[in-house]
């Protein structure tokens, strides 16, 4: 499966960014109260609907997302074209925005910055045990770095699923951080490693990513940092 995902530094917030929002959107919008909130939200909107249009053979003008979220109803949920062949995910963190389209599979990305640290706490909240003997002997640096690889293959499922954080991150167990991503076990059955494909990003300097597919095919991943036109 053949799989582009596109990056993006936050834009600013112009009017011909603004005016690709519904009223809805803008709404969400304009309750950010940061303004690094507000434009990361405006850039993964008008990411999304980008490559939404560039897939259906429509203009982003003409993109309209029902964003409607099936647990409680409000509009944060994924964002989505009804009746359109198209299933997209984004994701933030710090000054990168990343959106990832297929065809109706479910697909998860997840970006994070490098530079956070994990305190011996979030290593026993999120990894299995298999997971955290592979971080055994490793510097604090290297411990971190280790540990967001796999935080971010963990996000990335959990986004593909639809579930979160309903199935626990320490019931999952992914393959060693150093080597090809692949999901090895897990408790849940809305995951399956035989129907869950993975591939670890470059994403940008200073950010580790990952994105997930629950698909039997295997995935190829182009990844492309998109400018807007002047």
């Amino acid at each position: 499966m053949e799989i582009v995902v596109r990056w993006s530094s936050p834009l600013p917030a112009e009017e011909r960014f603004l005016r690709l929002l519904d009223d809805v959107e803008q709404g969400r919008f304009e309750a950010y109260r940061q303004d690094a909130d507000k434009r990361r939200f405006l850039t993964g909107r008008v990411l999304a609907k980008t490559v939404a249009a560039e897939r259906l053979g429509s203009t982003p003008e003409a993109v309209k997302f029902d964003a409607t979220c099936e647990d409680c109803g409000k509009p944060h949920g994924r964002p989505r074209v009804p009746g359109a062949d198209l299933t997209l995910s984004i994701s933030h963190s710090g000054d990168l925005i990343g959106v990832a389209a297929t065809p109706s599979v479910p697909v998860g990305l997840d970006v994070e910055t490098a530079g956070r640290k994990a305190d011996d706490g979030l290593i026993e909240y999120a990894l299995s045990p298999a997971e955290t003997a592979h971080l055994a002997g490793l510097g604090p640096e290297e411990k971190a770095a280790a540990f967001f690889v796999y935080w971010t293959r963990k996000e990335a499922v959990m986004k593909a699923t639809g579930k979160g954080l309903r199935i626990p991150l320490k019931s999952i167990t992914f393959s060693r951080f150093d080597e090809p991503a692949r999901l090895l076990e897990s408790g849940d059955p809305a995951l399956d490693p035989a129907t869950t494909r993975l591939v670890d990003l470059k994403a940008s300097d200073g950010y580790r990513a990952a994105i997930a597919v629950l698909t039997t095919d295997e995935l190829s991943v182009t990844e492309e940092h998109w400018v807007p036109r002047p």
